[in-house]
């Protein structure tokens, strides 16, 4: 379940349909915050089951507390007011917890998944204390009213988020398959067998694109920004009104590749899906880099590959950790491979798909997360029942 960033709403409305009723939080919850133990760092023994604290997995540990579906809900922590993460989210399987997190589980008046969607979506700002670092007490959590229709509605209303969710995650996870498959084909093709290949400066199959725009002035013109945080996020870009782009930034060609520059020991490479209705505009963070005797997949290929980012890594400047940077003259005169033009073209054929399909799942995850969005609230107000968004979710999910 990925809702929640959204802004947060209140979780009592004003008029409620019939049969729906307010309830307290804890009336329909049982509580396991009893059996949550904390294991320090350096006493956790690695294995394959999911450590919890209070905003998802920070660990994998040897043995597990608990088996089966369970809500987590941040118990503290500047997340509670800030929201970068969602505040609950389900937890199934195997898996431990510390004592940041509240776990819970629905009783037989409520469900599980129902209750995870109104908490990530509420307003729980009036429940918190402390005033340096947030705190959701267990007492104060238990108090929280909801707007809770008859379980079999709860169900359904879960069911409908869900599968959007649930298309969501099943792109995503194709998409790391992708990736996964082209990384390793560059790698066999271009890496295990260098000793057969030529090598160039950088420079020679590609060129540094300065092209630079100050989106202010085209106040109200929308951009597509290419940011360090929408990366981060969901390696999609921002639209924005010129007039919140503050600075200059670097035009996005179509046929680009971008590079970050800033922190190389965290990799950002991003194959732009540009979108032709909209201009451009990349953080003059990344570099922008456009192919000139390699195709735009070598290039991604390349510039994604461990042994480029390894060497990349080392070329920074500054003594700053959280600041260092590559110049672009430095990625100009590093060695790197230069594939022949036949082997350069069956490969180009055969990743070139596998991009296009990604590019289609991120735009298709846009509209779901939107339409998710947008449902999430009516839904749980009561102002749009469950057969209406139904219709609305095989619309999106089938064309």
């Amino acid at each position: 379940m990925t809702a929640g960033k959204q802004g947060a709403a209140s979780v009592t409305p004003t008029t409620l349909p019939d049969g729906w009723s307010v309830e307290q939080f804890g009336n329909l919850v049982e509580n396991y915050d009893s059996v949550r133990v904390p294991v320090r760092q350096g006493d956790r023994r690695p294995g394959s089951y999911p450590y919890y604290g209070a905003s998802g997995i920070v660990d994998h540990v040897d043995g597990y507390l608990f088996h089966g579906e369970y809500l987590l809900i941040a118990e503290d922590g500047e997340n509670l007011r800030t929201r970068q993460t969602p505040i609950a989210f389900l937890a199934t399987g195997k898996f431990w917890v510390n004592n940041h997190a509240h776990i819970v589980r629905a009783n037989s008046r409520a469900s599980t998944r129902f209750l995870a969607y109104v908490l990530a979506h509420a307003d729980v700002s009036g429940y918190l204390t402390g005033s340096t670092m947030p705190k959701l007490t267990q007492a104060n959590m238990n108090r929280i009213p909801l707007a809770a229709p008859p379980v079999d509605e709860q169900r359904a209303i879960a069911g409908v988020l869900g599968a959007l969710d649930g298309k969501i995650e099943l792109n995503r996870r194709t998409n790391e398959t992708l990736e996964a498959i082209a990384r390793a084909l560059f790698k066999s093709w271009f890496v295990d067998s260098a000793n057969g290949l030529k090598t160039a400066k950088f420079s020679t199959i590609a060129m540094l694109s300065r092209g630079a725009i100050n989106p202010s002035d085209s106040p109200q013109e929308i951009f597509e920004h290419y940011s360090i945080p929408a990366y981060d996020e969901r390696r999609m870009p921002v639209a924005e009104f010129g007039t919140a782009i503050k600075s200059n930034k670097f035009v996005v060609p179509l046929d680009c590749v971008l590079l970050s520059k800033l922190n190389p020991r965290i990799p950002r490479v991003w194959m732009p899906d540009v979108a032709r209705e909209r201009r451009a505009v990349s953080s003059t963070e990344f570099l922008v880099l456009r192919p000139t005797h390699v195709s735009r997949e070598y290039l991604y290929g390349l510039c994604s590959s461990d042994t480029f980012l390894s060497e990349f890594a080392t070329m920074v400047t500054g003594t700053s950790g959280s600041h260092q940077r590559v110049k672009g003259e430095f990625l100009s005169r590093m060695d790197v491979l230069l594939p022949d033009a036949i082997k350069l073209q069956q490969y180009t054929g055969i990743v070139a798909p596998m991009h296009q399909r990604i590019a289609l799942n991120l735009r298709e995850n846009e509209t779901l997360a939107s339409l998710r969005d947008a449902l999430l609230p009516r839904l749980l107000s009561g102002e749009l029942r469950v057969r209406e968004a139904e219709k609305m979710m095989e619309a999106a999910l089938h064309g």
